[in-house]
C-alpha cells in the first residue's frame, strides 16, 4: 500500500546523519580513542596501576565505597518519599516535590558550598558547637560531607523517578492483593517491589554513575577524604602525567559503562 505523505530517500536521510556522526566522530570517538591509547606510552603496566599502586587503589575503593553507600541510600529514601507522595493527595503537594527537586539544577560547586556553609570551619554546625562548649566541629570535608553532598543533589533525581513510577503501577494489583487478605508487608513485598524493580535498577544505575563520576562537589569537599575524579585531575593537572591520568579515566568510564550496561540489561529498555 503507498501512503500518500512524505518518504524521505535513503541518500536525504545519510545527509541528515552526516553532521551528526562527524560530530560523534570527532568528539567523541577520537577523544576517547586518543584516551585508551595514551597510557601504552609508557608500558602496558599503565593500565594496571590503579590495582598495583597503593594510593590509586585506596583512591578507587573509597569512591566506589562511597558511591555503593550513597546509591542504597538514595534508592531507600527516594522510594520512601516517592511512593508517599504518589499515594497521598494533599493541598501544595506539586510545590512540594518541585522544592523537593530543586537542587537537580545546581551544580556540584553550589552543593559543596551548601555543605560547607553548614559543616565547615566557619558554618553553622561549628558555630553552634562552639556555643555549647564543645569546639568548632566540622564534617564538611571528609567522608561525612561528601555522603550528604552526594545524597543532596541524588536524591531529588530518585524521589522525581519514584513518584512517576509509582503513580504508573497498576492500582488494581493492589486492590486484588488487599482482597485476598494480604499485609501490608506482603502488598509491598509482592506487588510494590515486582512492579518498581526495573525502576530501582535504572535509577541505582545512574545515581551510582553521577556519584563515581562528581567532581565539582568533590573538588569542594574531599579535602581529607580523595575520590578518584580528583586524584585523576590532581594526575593531570598538578603532576602533568598524563598517561596515567589517561589509564585511571579508562577505569573510571569501564567500571561506570559496565554498571550502567548490566542495569540496562537486567532491567529492560522499558525503564529507561
Amino acid at each position: 500500500m503507498r501512503h500518500g505523505g512524505f518518504a524521505p530517500s535513503r541518500t536525504m536521510l545519510l545527509a541528515c546523519a552526516a553532521p551528526a556522526v562527524a560530530f560523534f566522530t570527532a568528539f567523541w570517538l577520537l577523544p576517547a580513542a586518543l584516551l585508551m591509547a595514551l597510557p601504552a606510552r609508557q608500558g602496558w603496566a599503565t593500565y594496571a596501576a590503579v590495582l598495583t599502586h597503593g594510593r590509586y587503589l585506596q583512591s578507587l575503593l573509597q569512591t566506589l565505597g562511597l558511591s555503593a553507600v550513597v546509591t542504597l541510600s538514595t534508592l531507600v529514601l527516594g522510594a520512601l518519599v516517592g511512593i508517599t507522595l504518589a499515594r497521598q493527595r494533599f493541598r501544595g503537594q506539586q510545590l512540594l516535590l518541585s522544592l523537593l527537586t530543586l537542587p537537580l539544577s545546581f551544580p556540584g560547586v553550589i552543593v559543596g558550598f551548601f555543605i560547607i556553609l553548614l559543616g565547615g570551619r566557619q558554618g553553622v554546625v561549628a558555630d553552634l558547637m562552639e556555643s555549647l562548649g564543645a569546639g568548632r566541629t566540622t564534617f564538611a570535608y571528609g567522608l561525612a560531607g561528601l555522603f550528604i553532598a552526594y545524597l543532596y543533589f541524588s536524591l531529588p533525581r530518585a524521589i522525581a523517578t519514584y513518584t512517576g513510577a509509582a503513580r504508573a503501577m497498576d492500582p488494581q494489583l493492589e486492590e486484588a492483593a488487599r482482597s485476598l487478605g494480604a499485609s501490608r508487608w506482603q502488598v509491598a513485598r509482592d506487588v510494590w517491589i515486582p512492579e518498581l524493580g526495573p525502576t530501582t535498577l535504572a535509577c541505582g544505575a545512574i545515581v551510582f554513575a553521577t556519584a563515581m563520576g562528581a567532581f565539582g562537589t568533590a573538588f569542594t569537599l574531599s579535602t581529607k577524604f580523595e575520590v578518584l575524579p580528583i586524584t585523576i585531575y590532581n594526575e593531570f593537572t598538578n603532576y602533568a602525567n598524563f598517561a596515567l591520568a589517561a589509564s585511571l579515566s579508562v577505569t573510571l568510564g569501564l567500571i561506570t559503562w559496565l554498571v550502567l550496561w548490566m542495569a540496562r540489561r537486567a532491567s529492560g529498555r522499558a525503564a529507561w
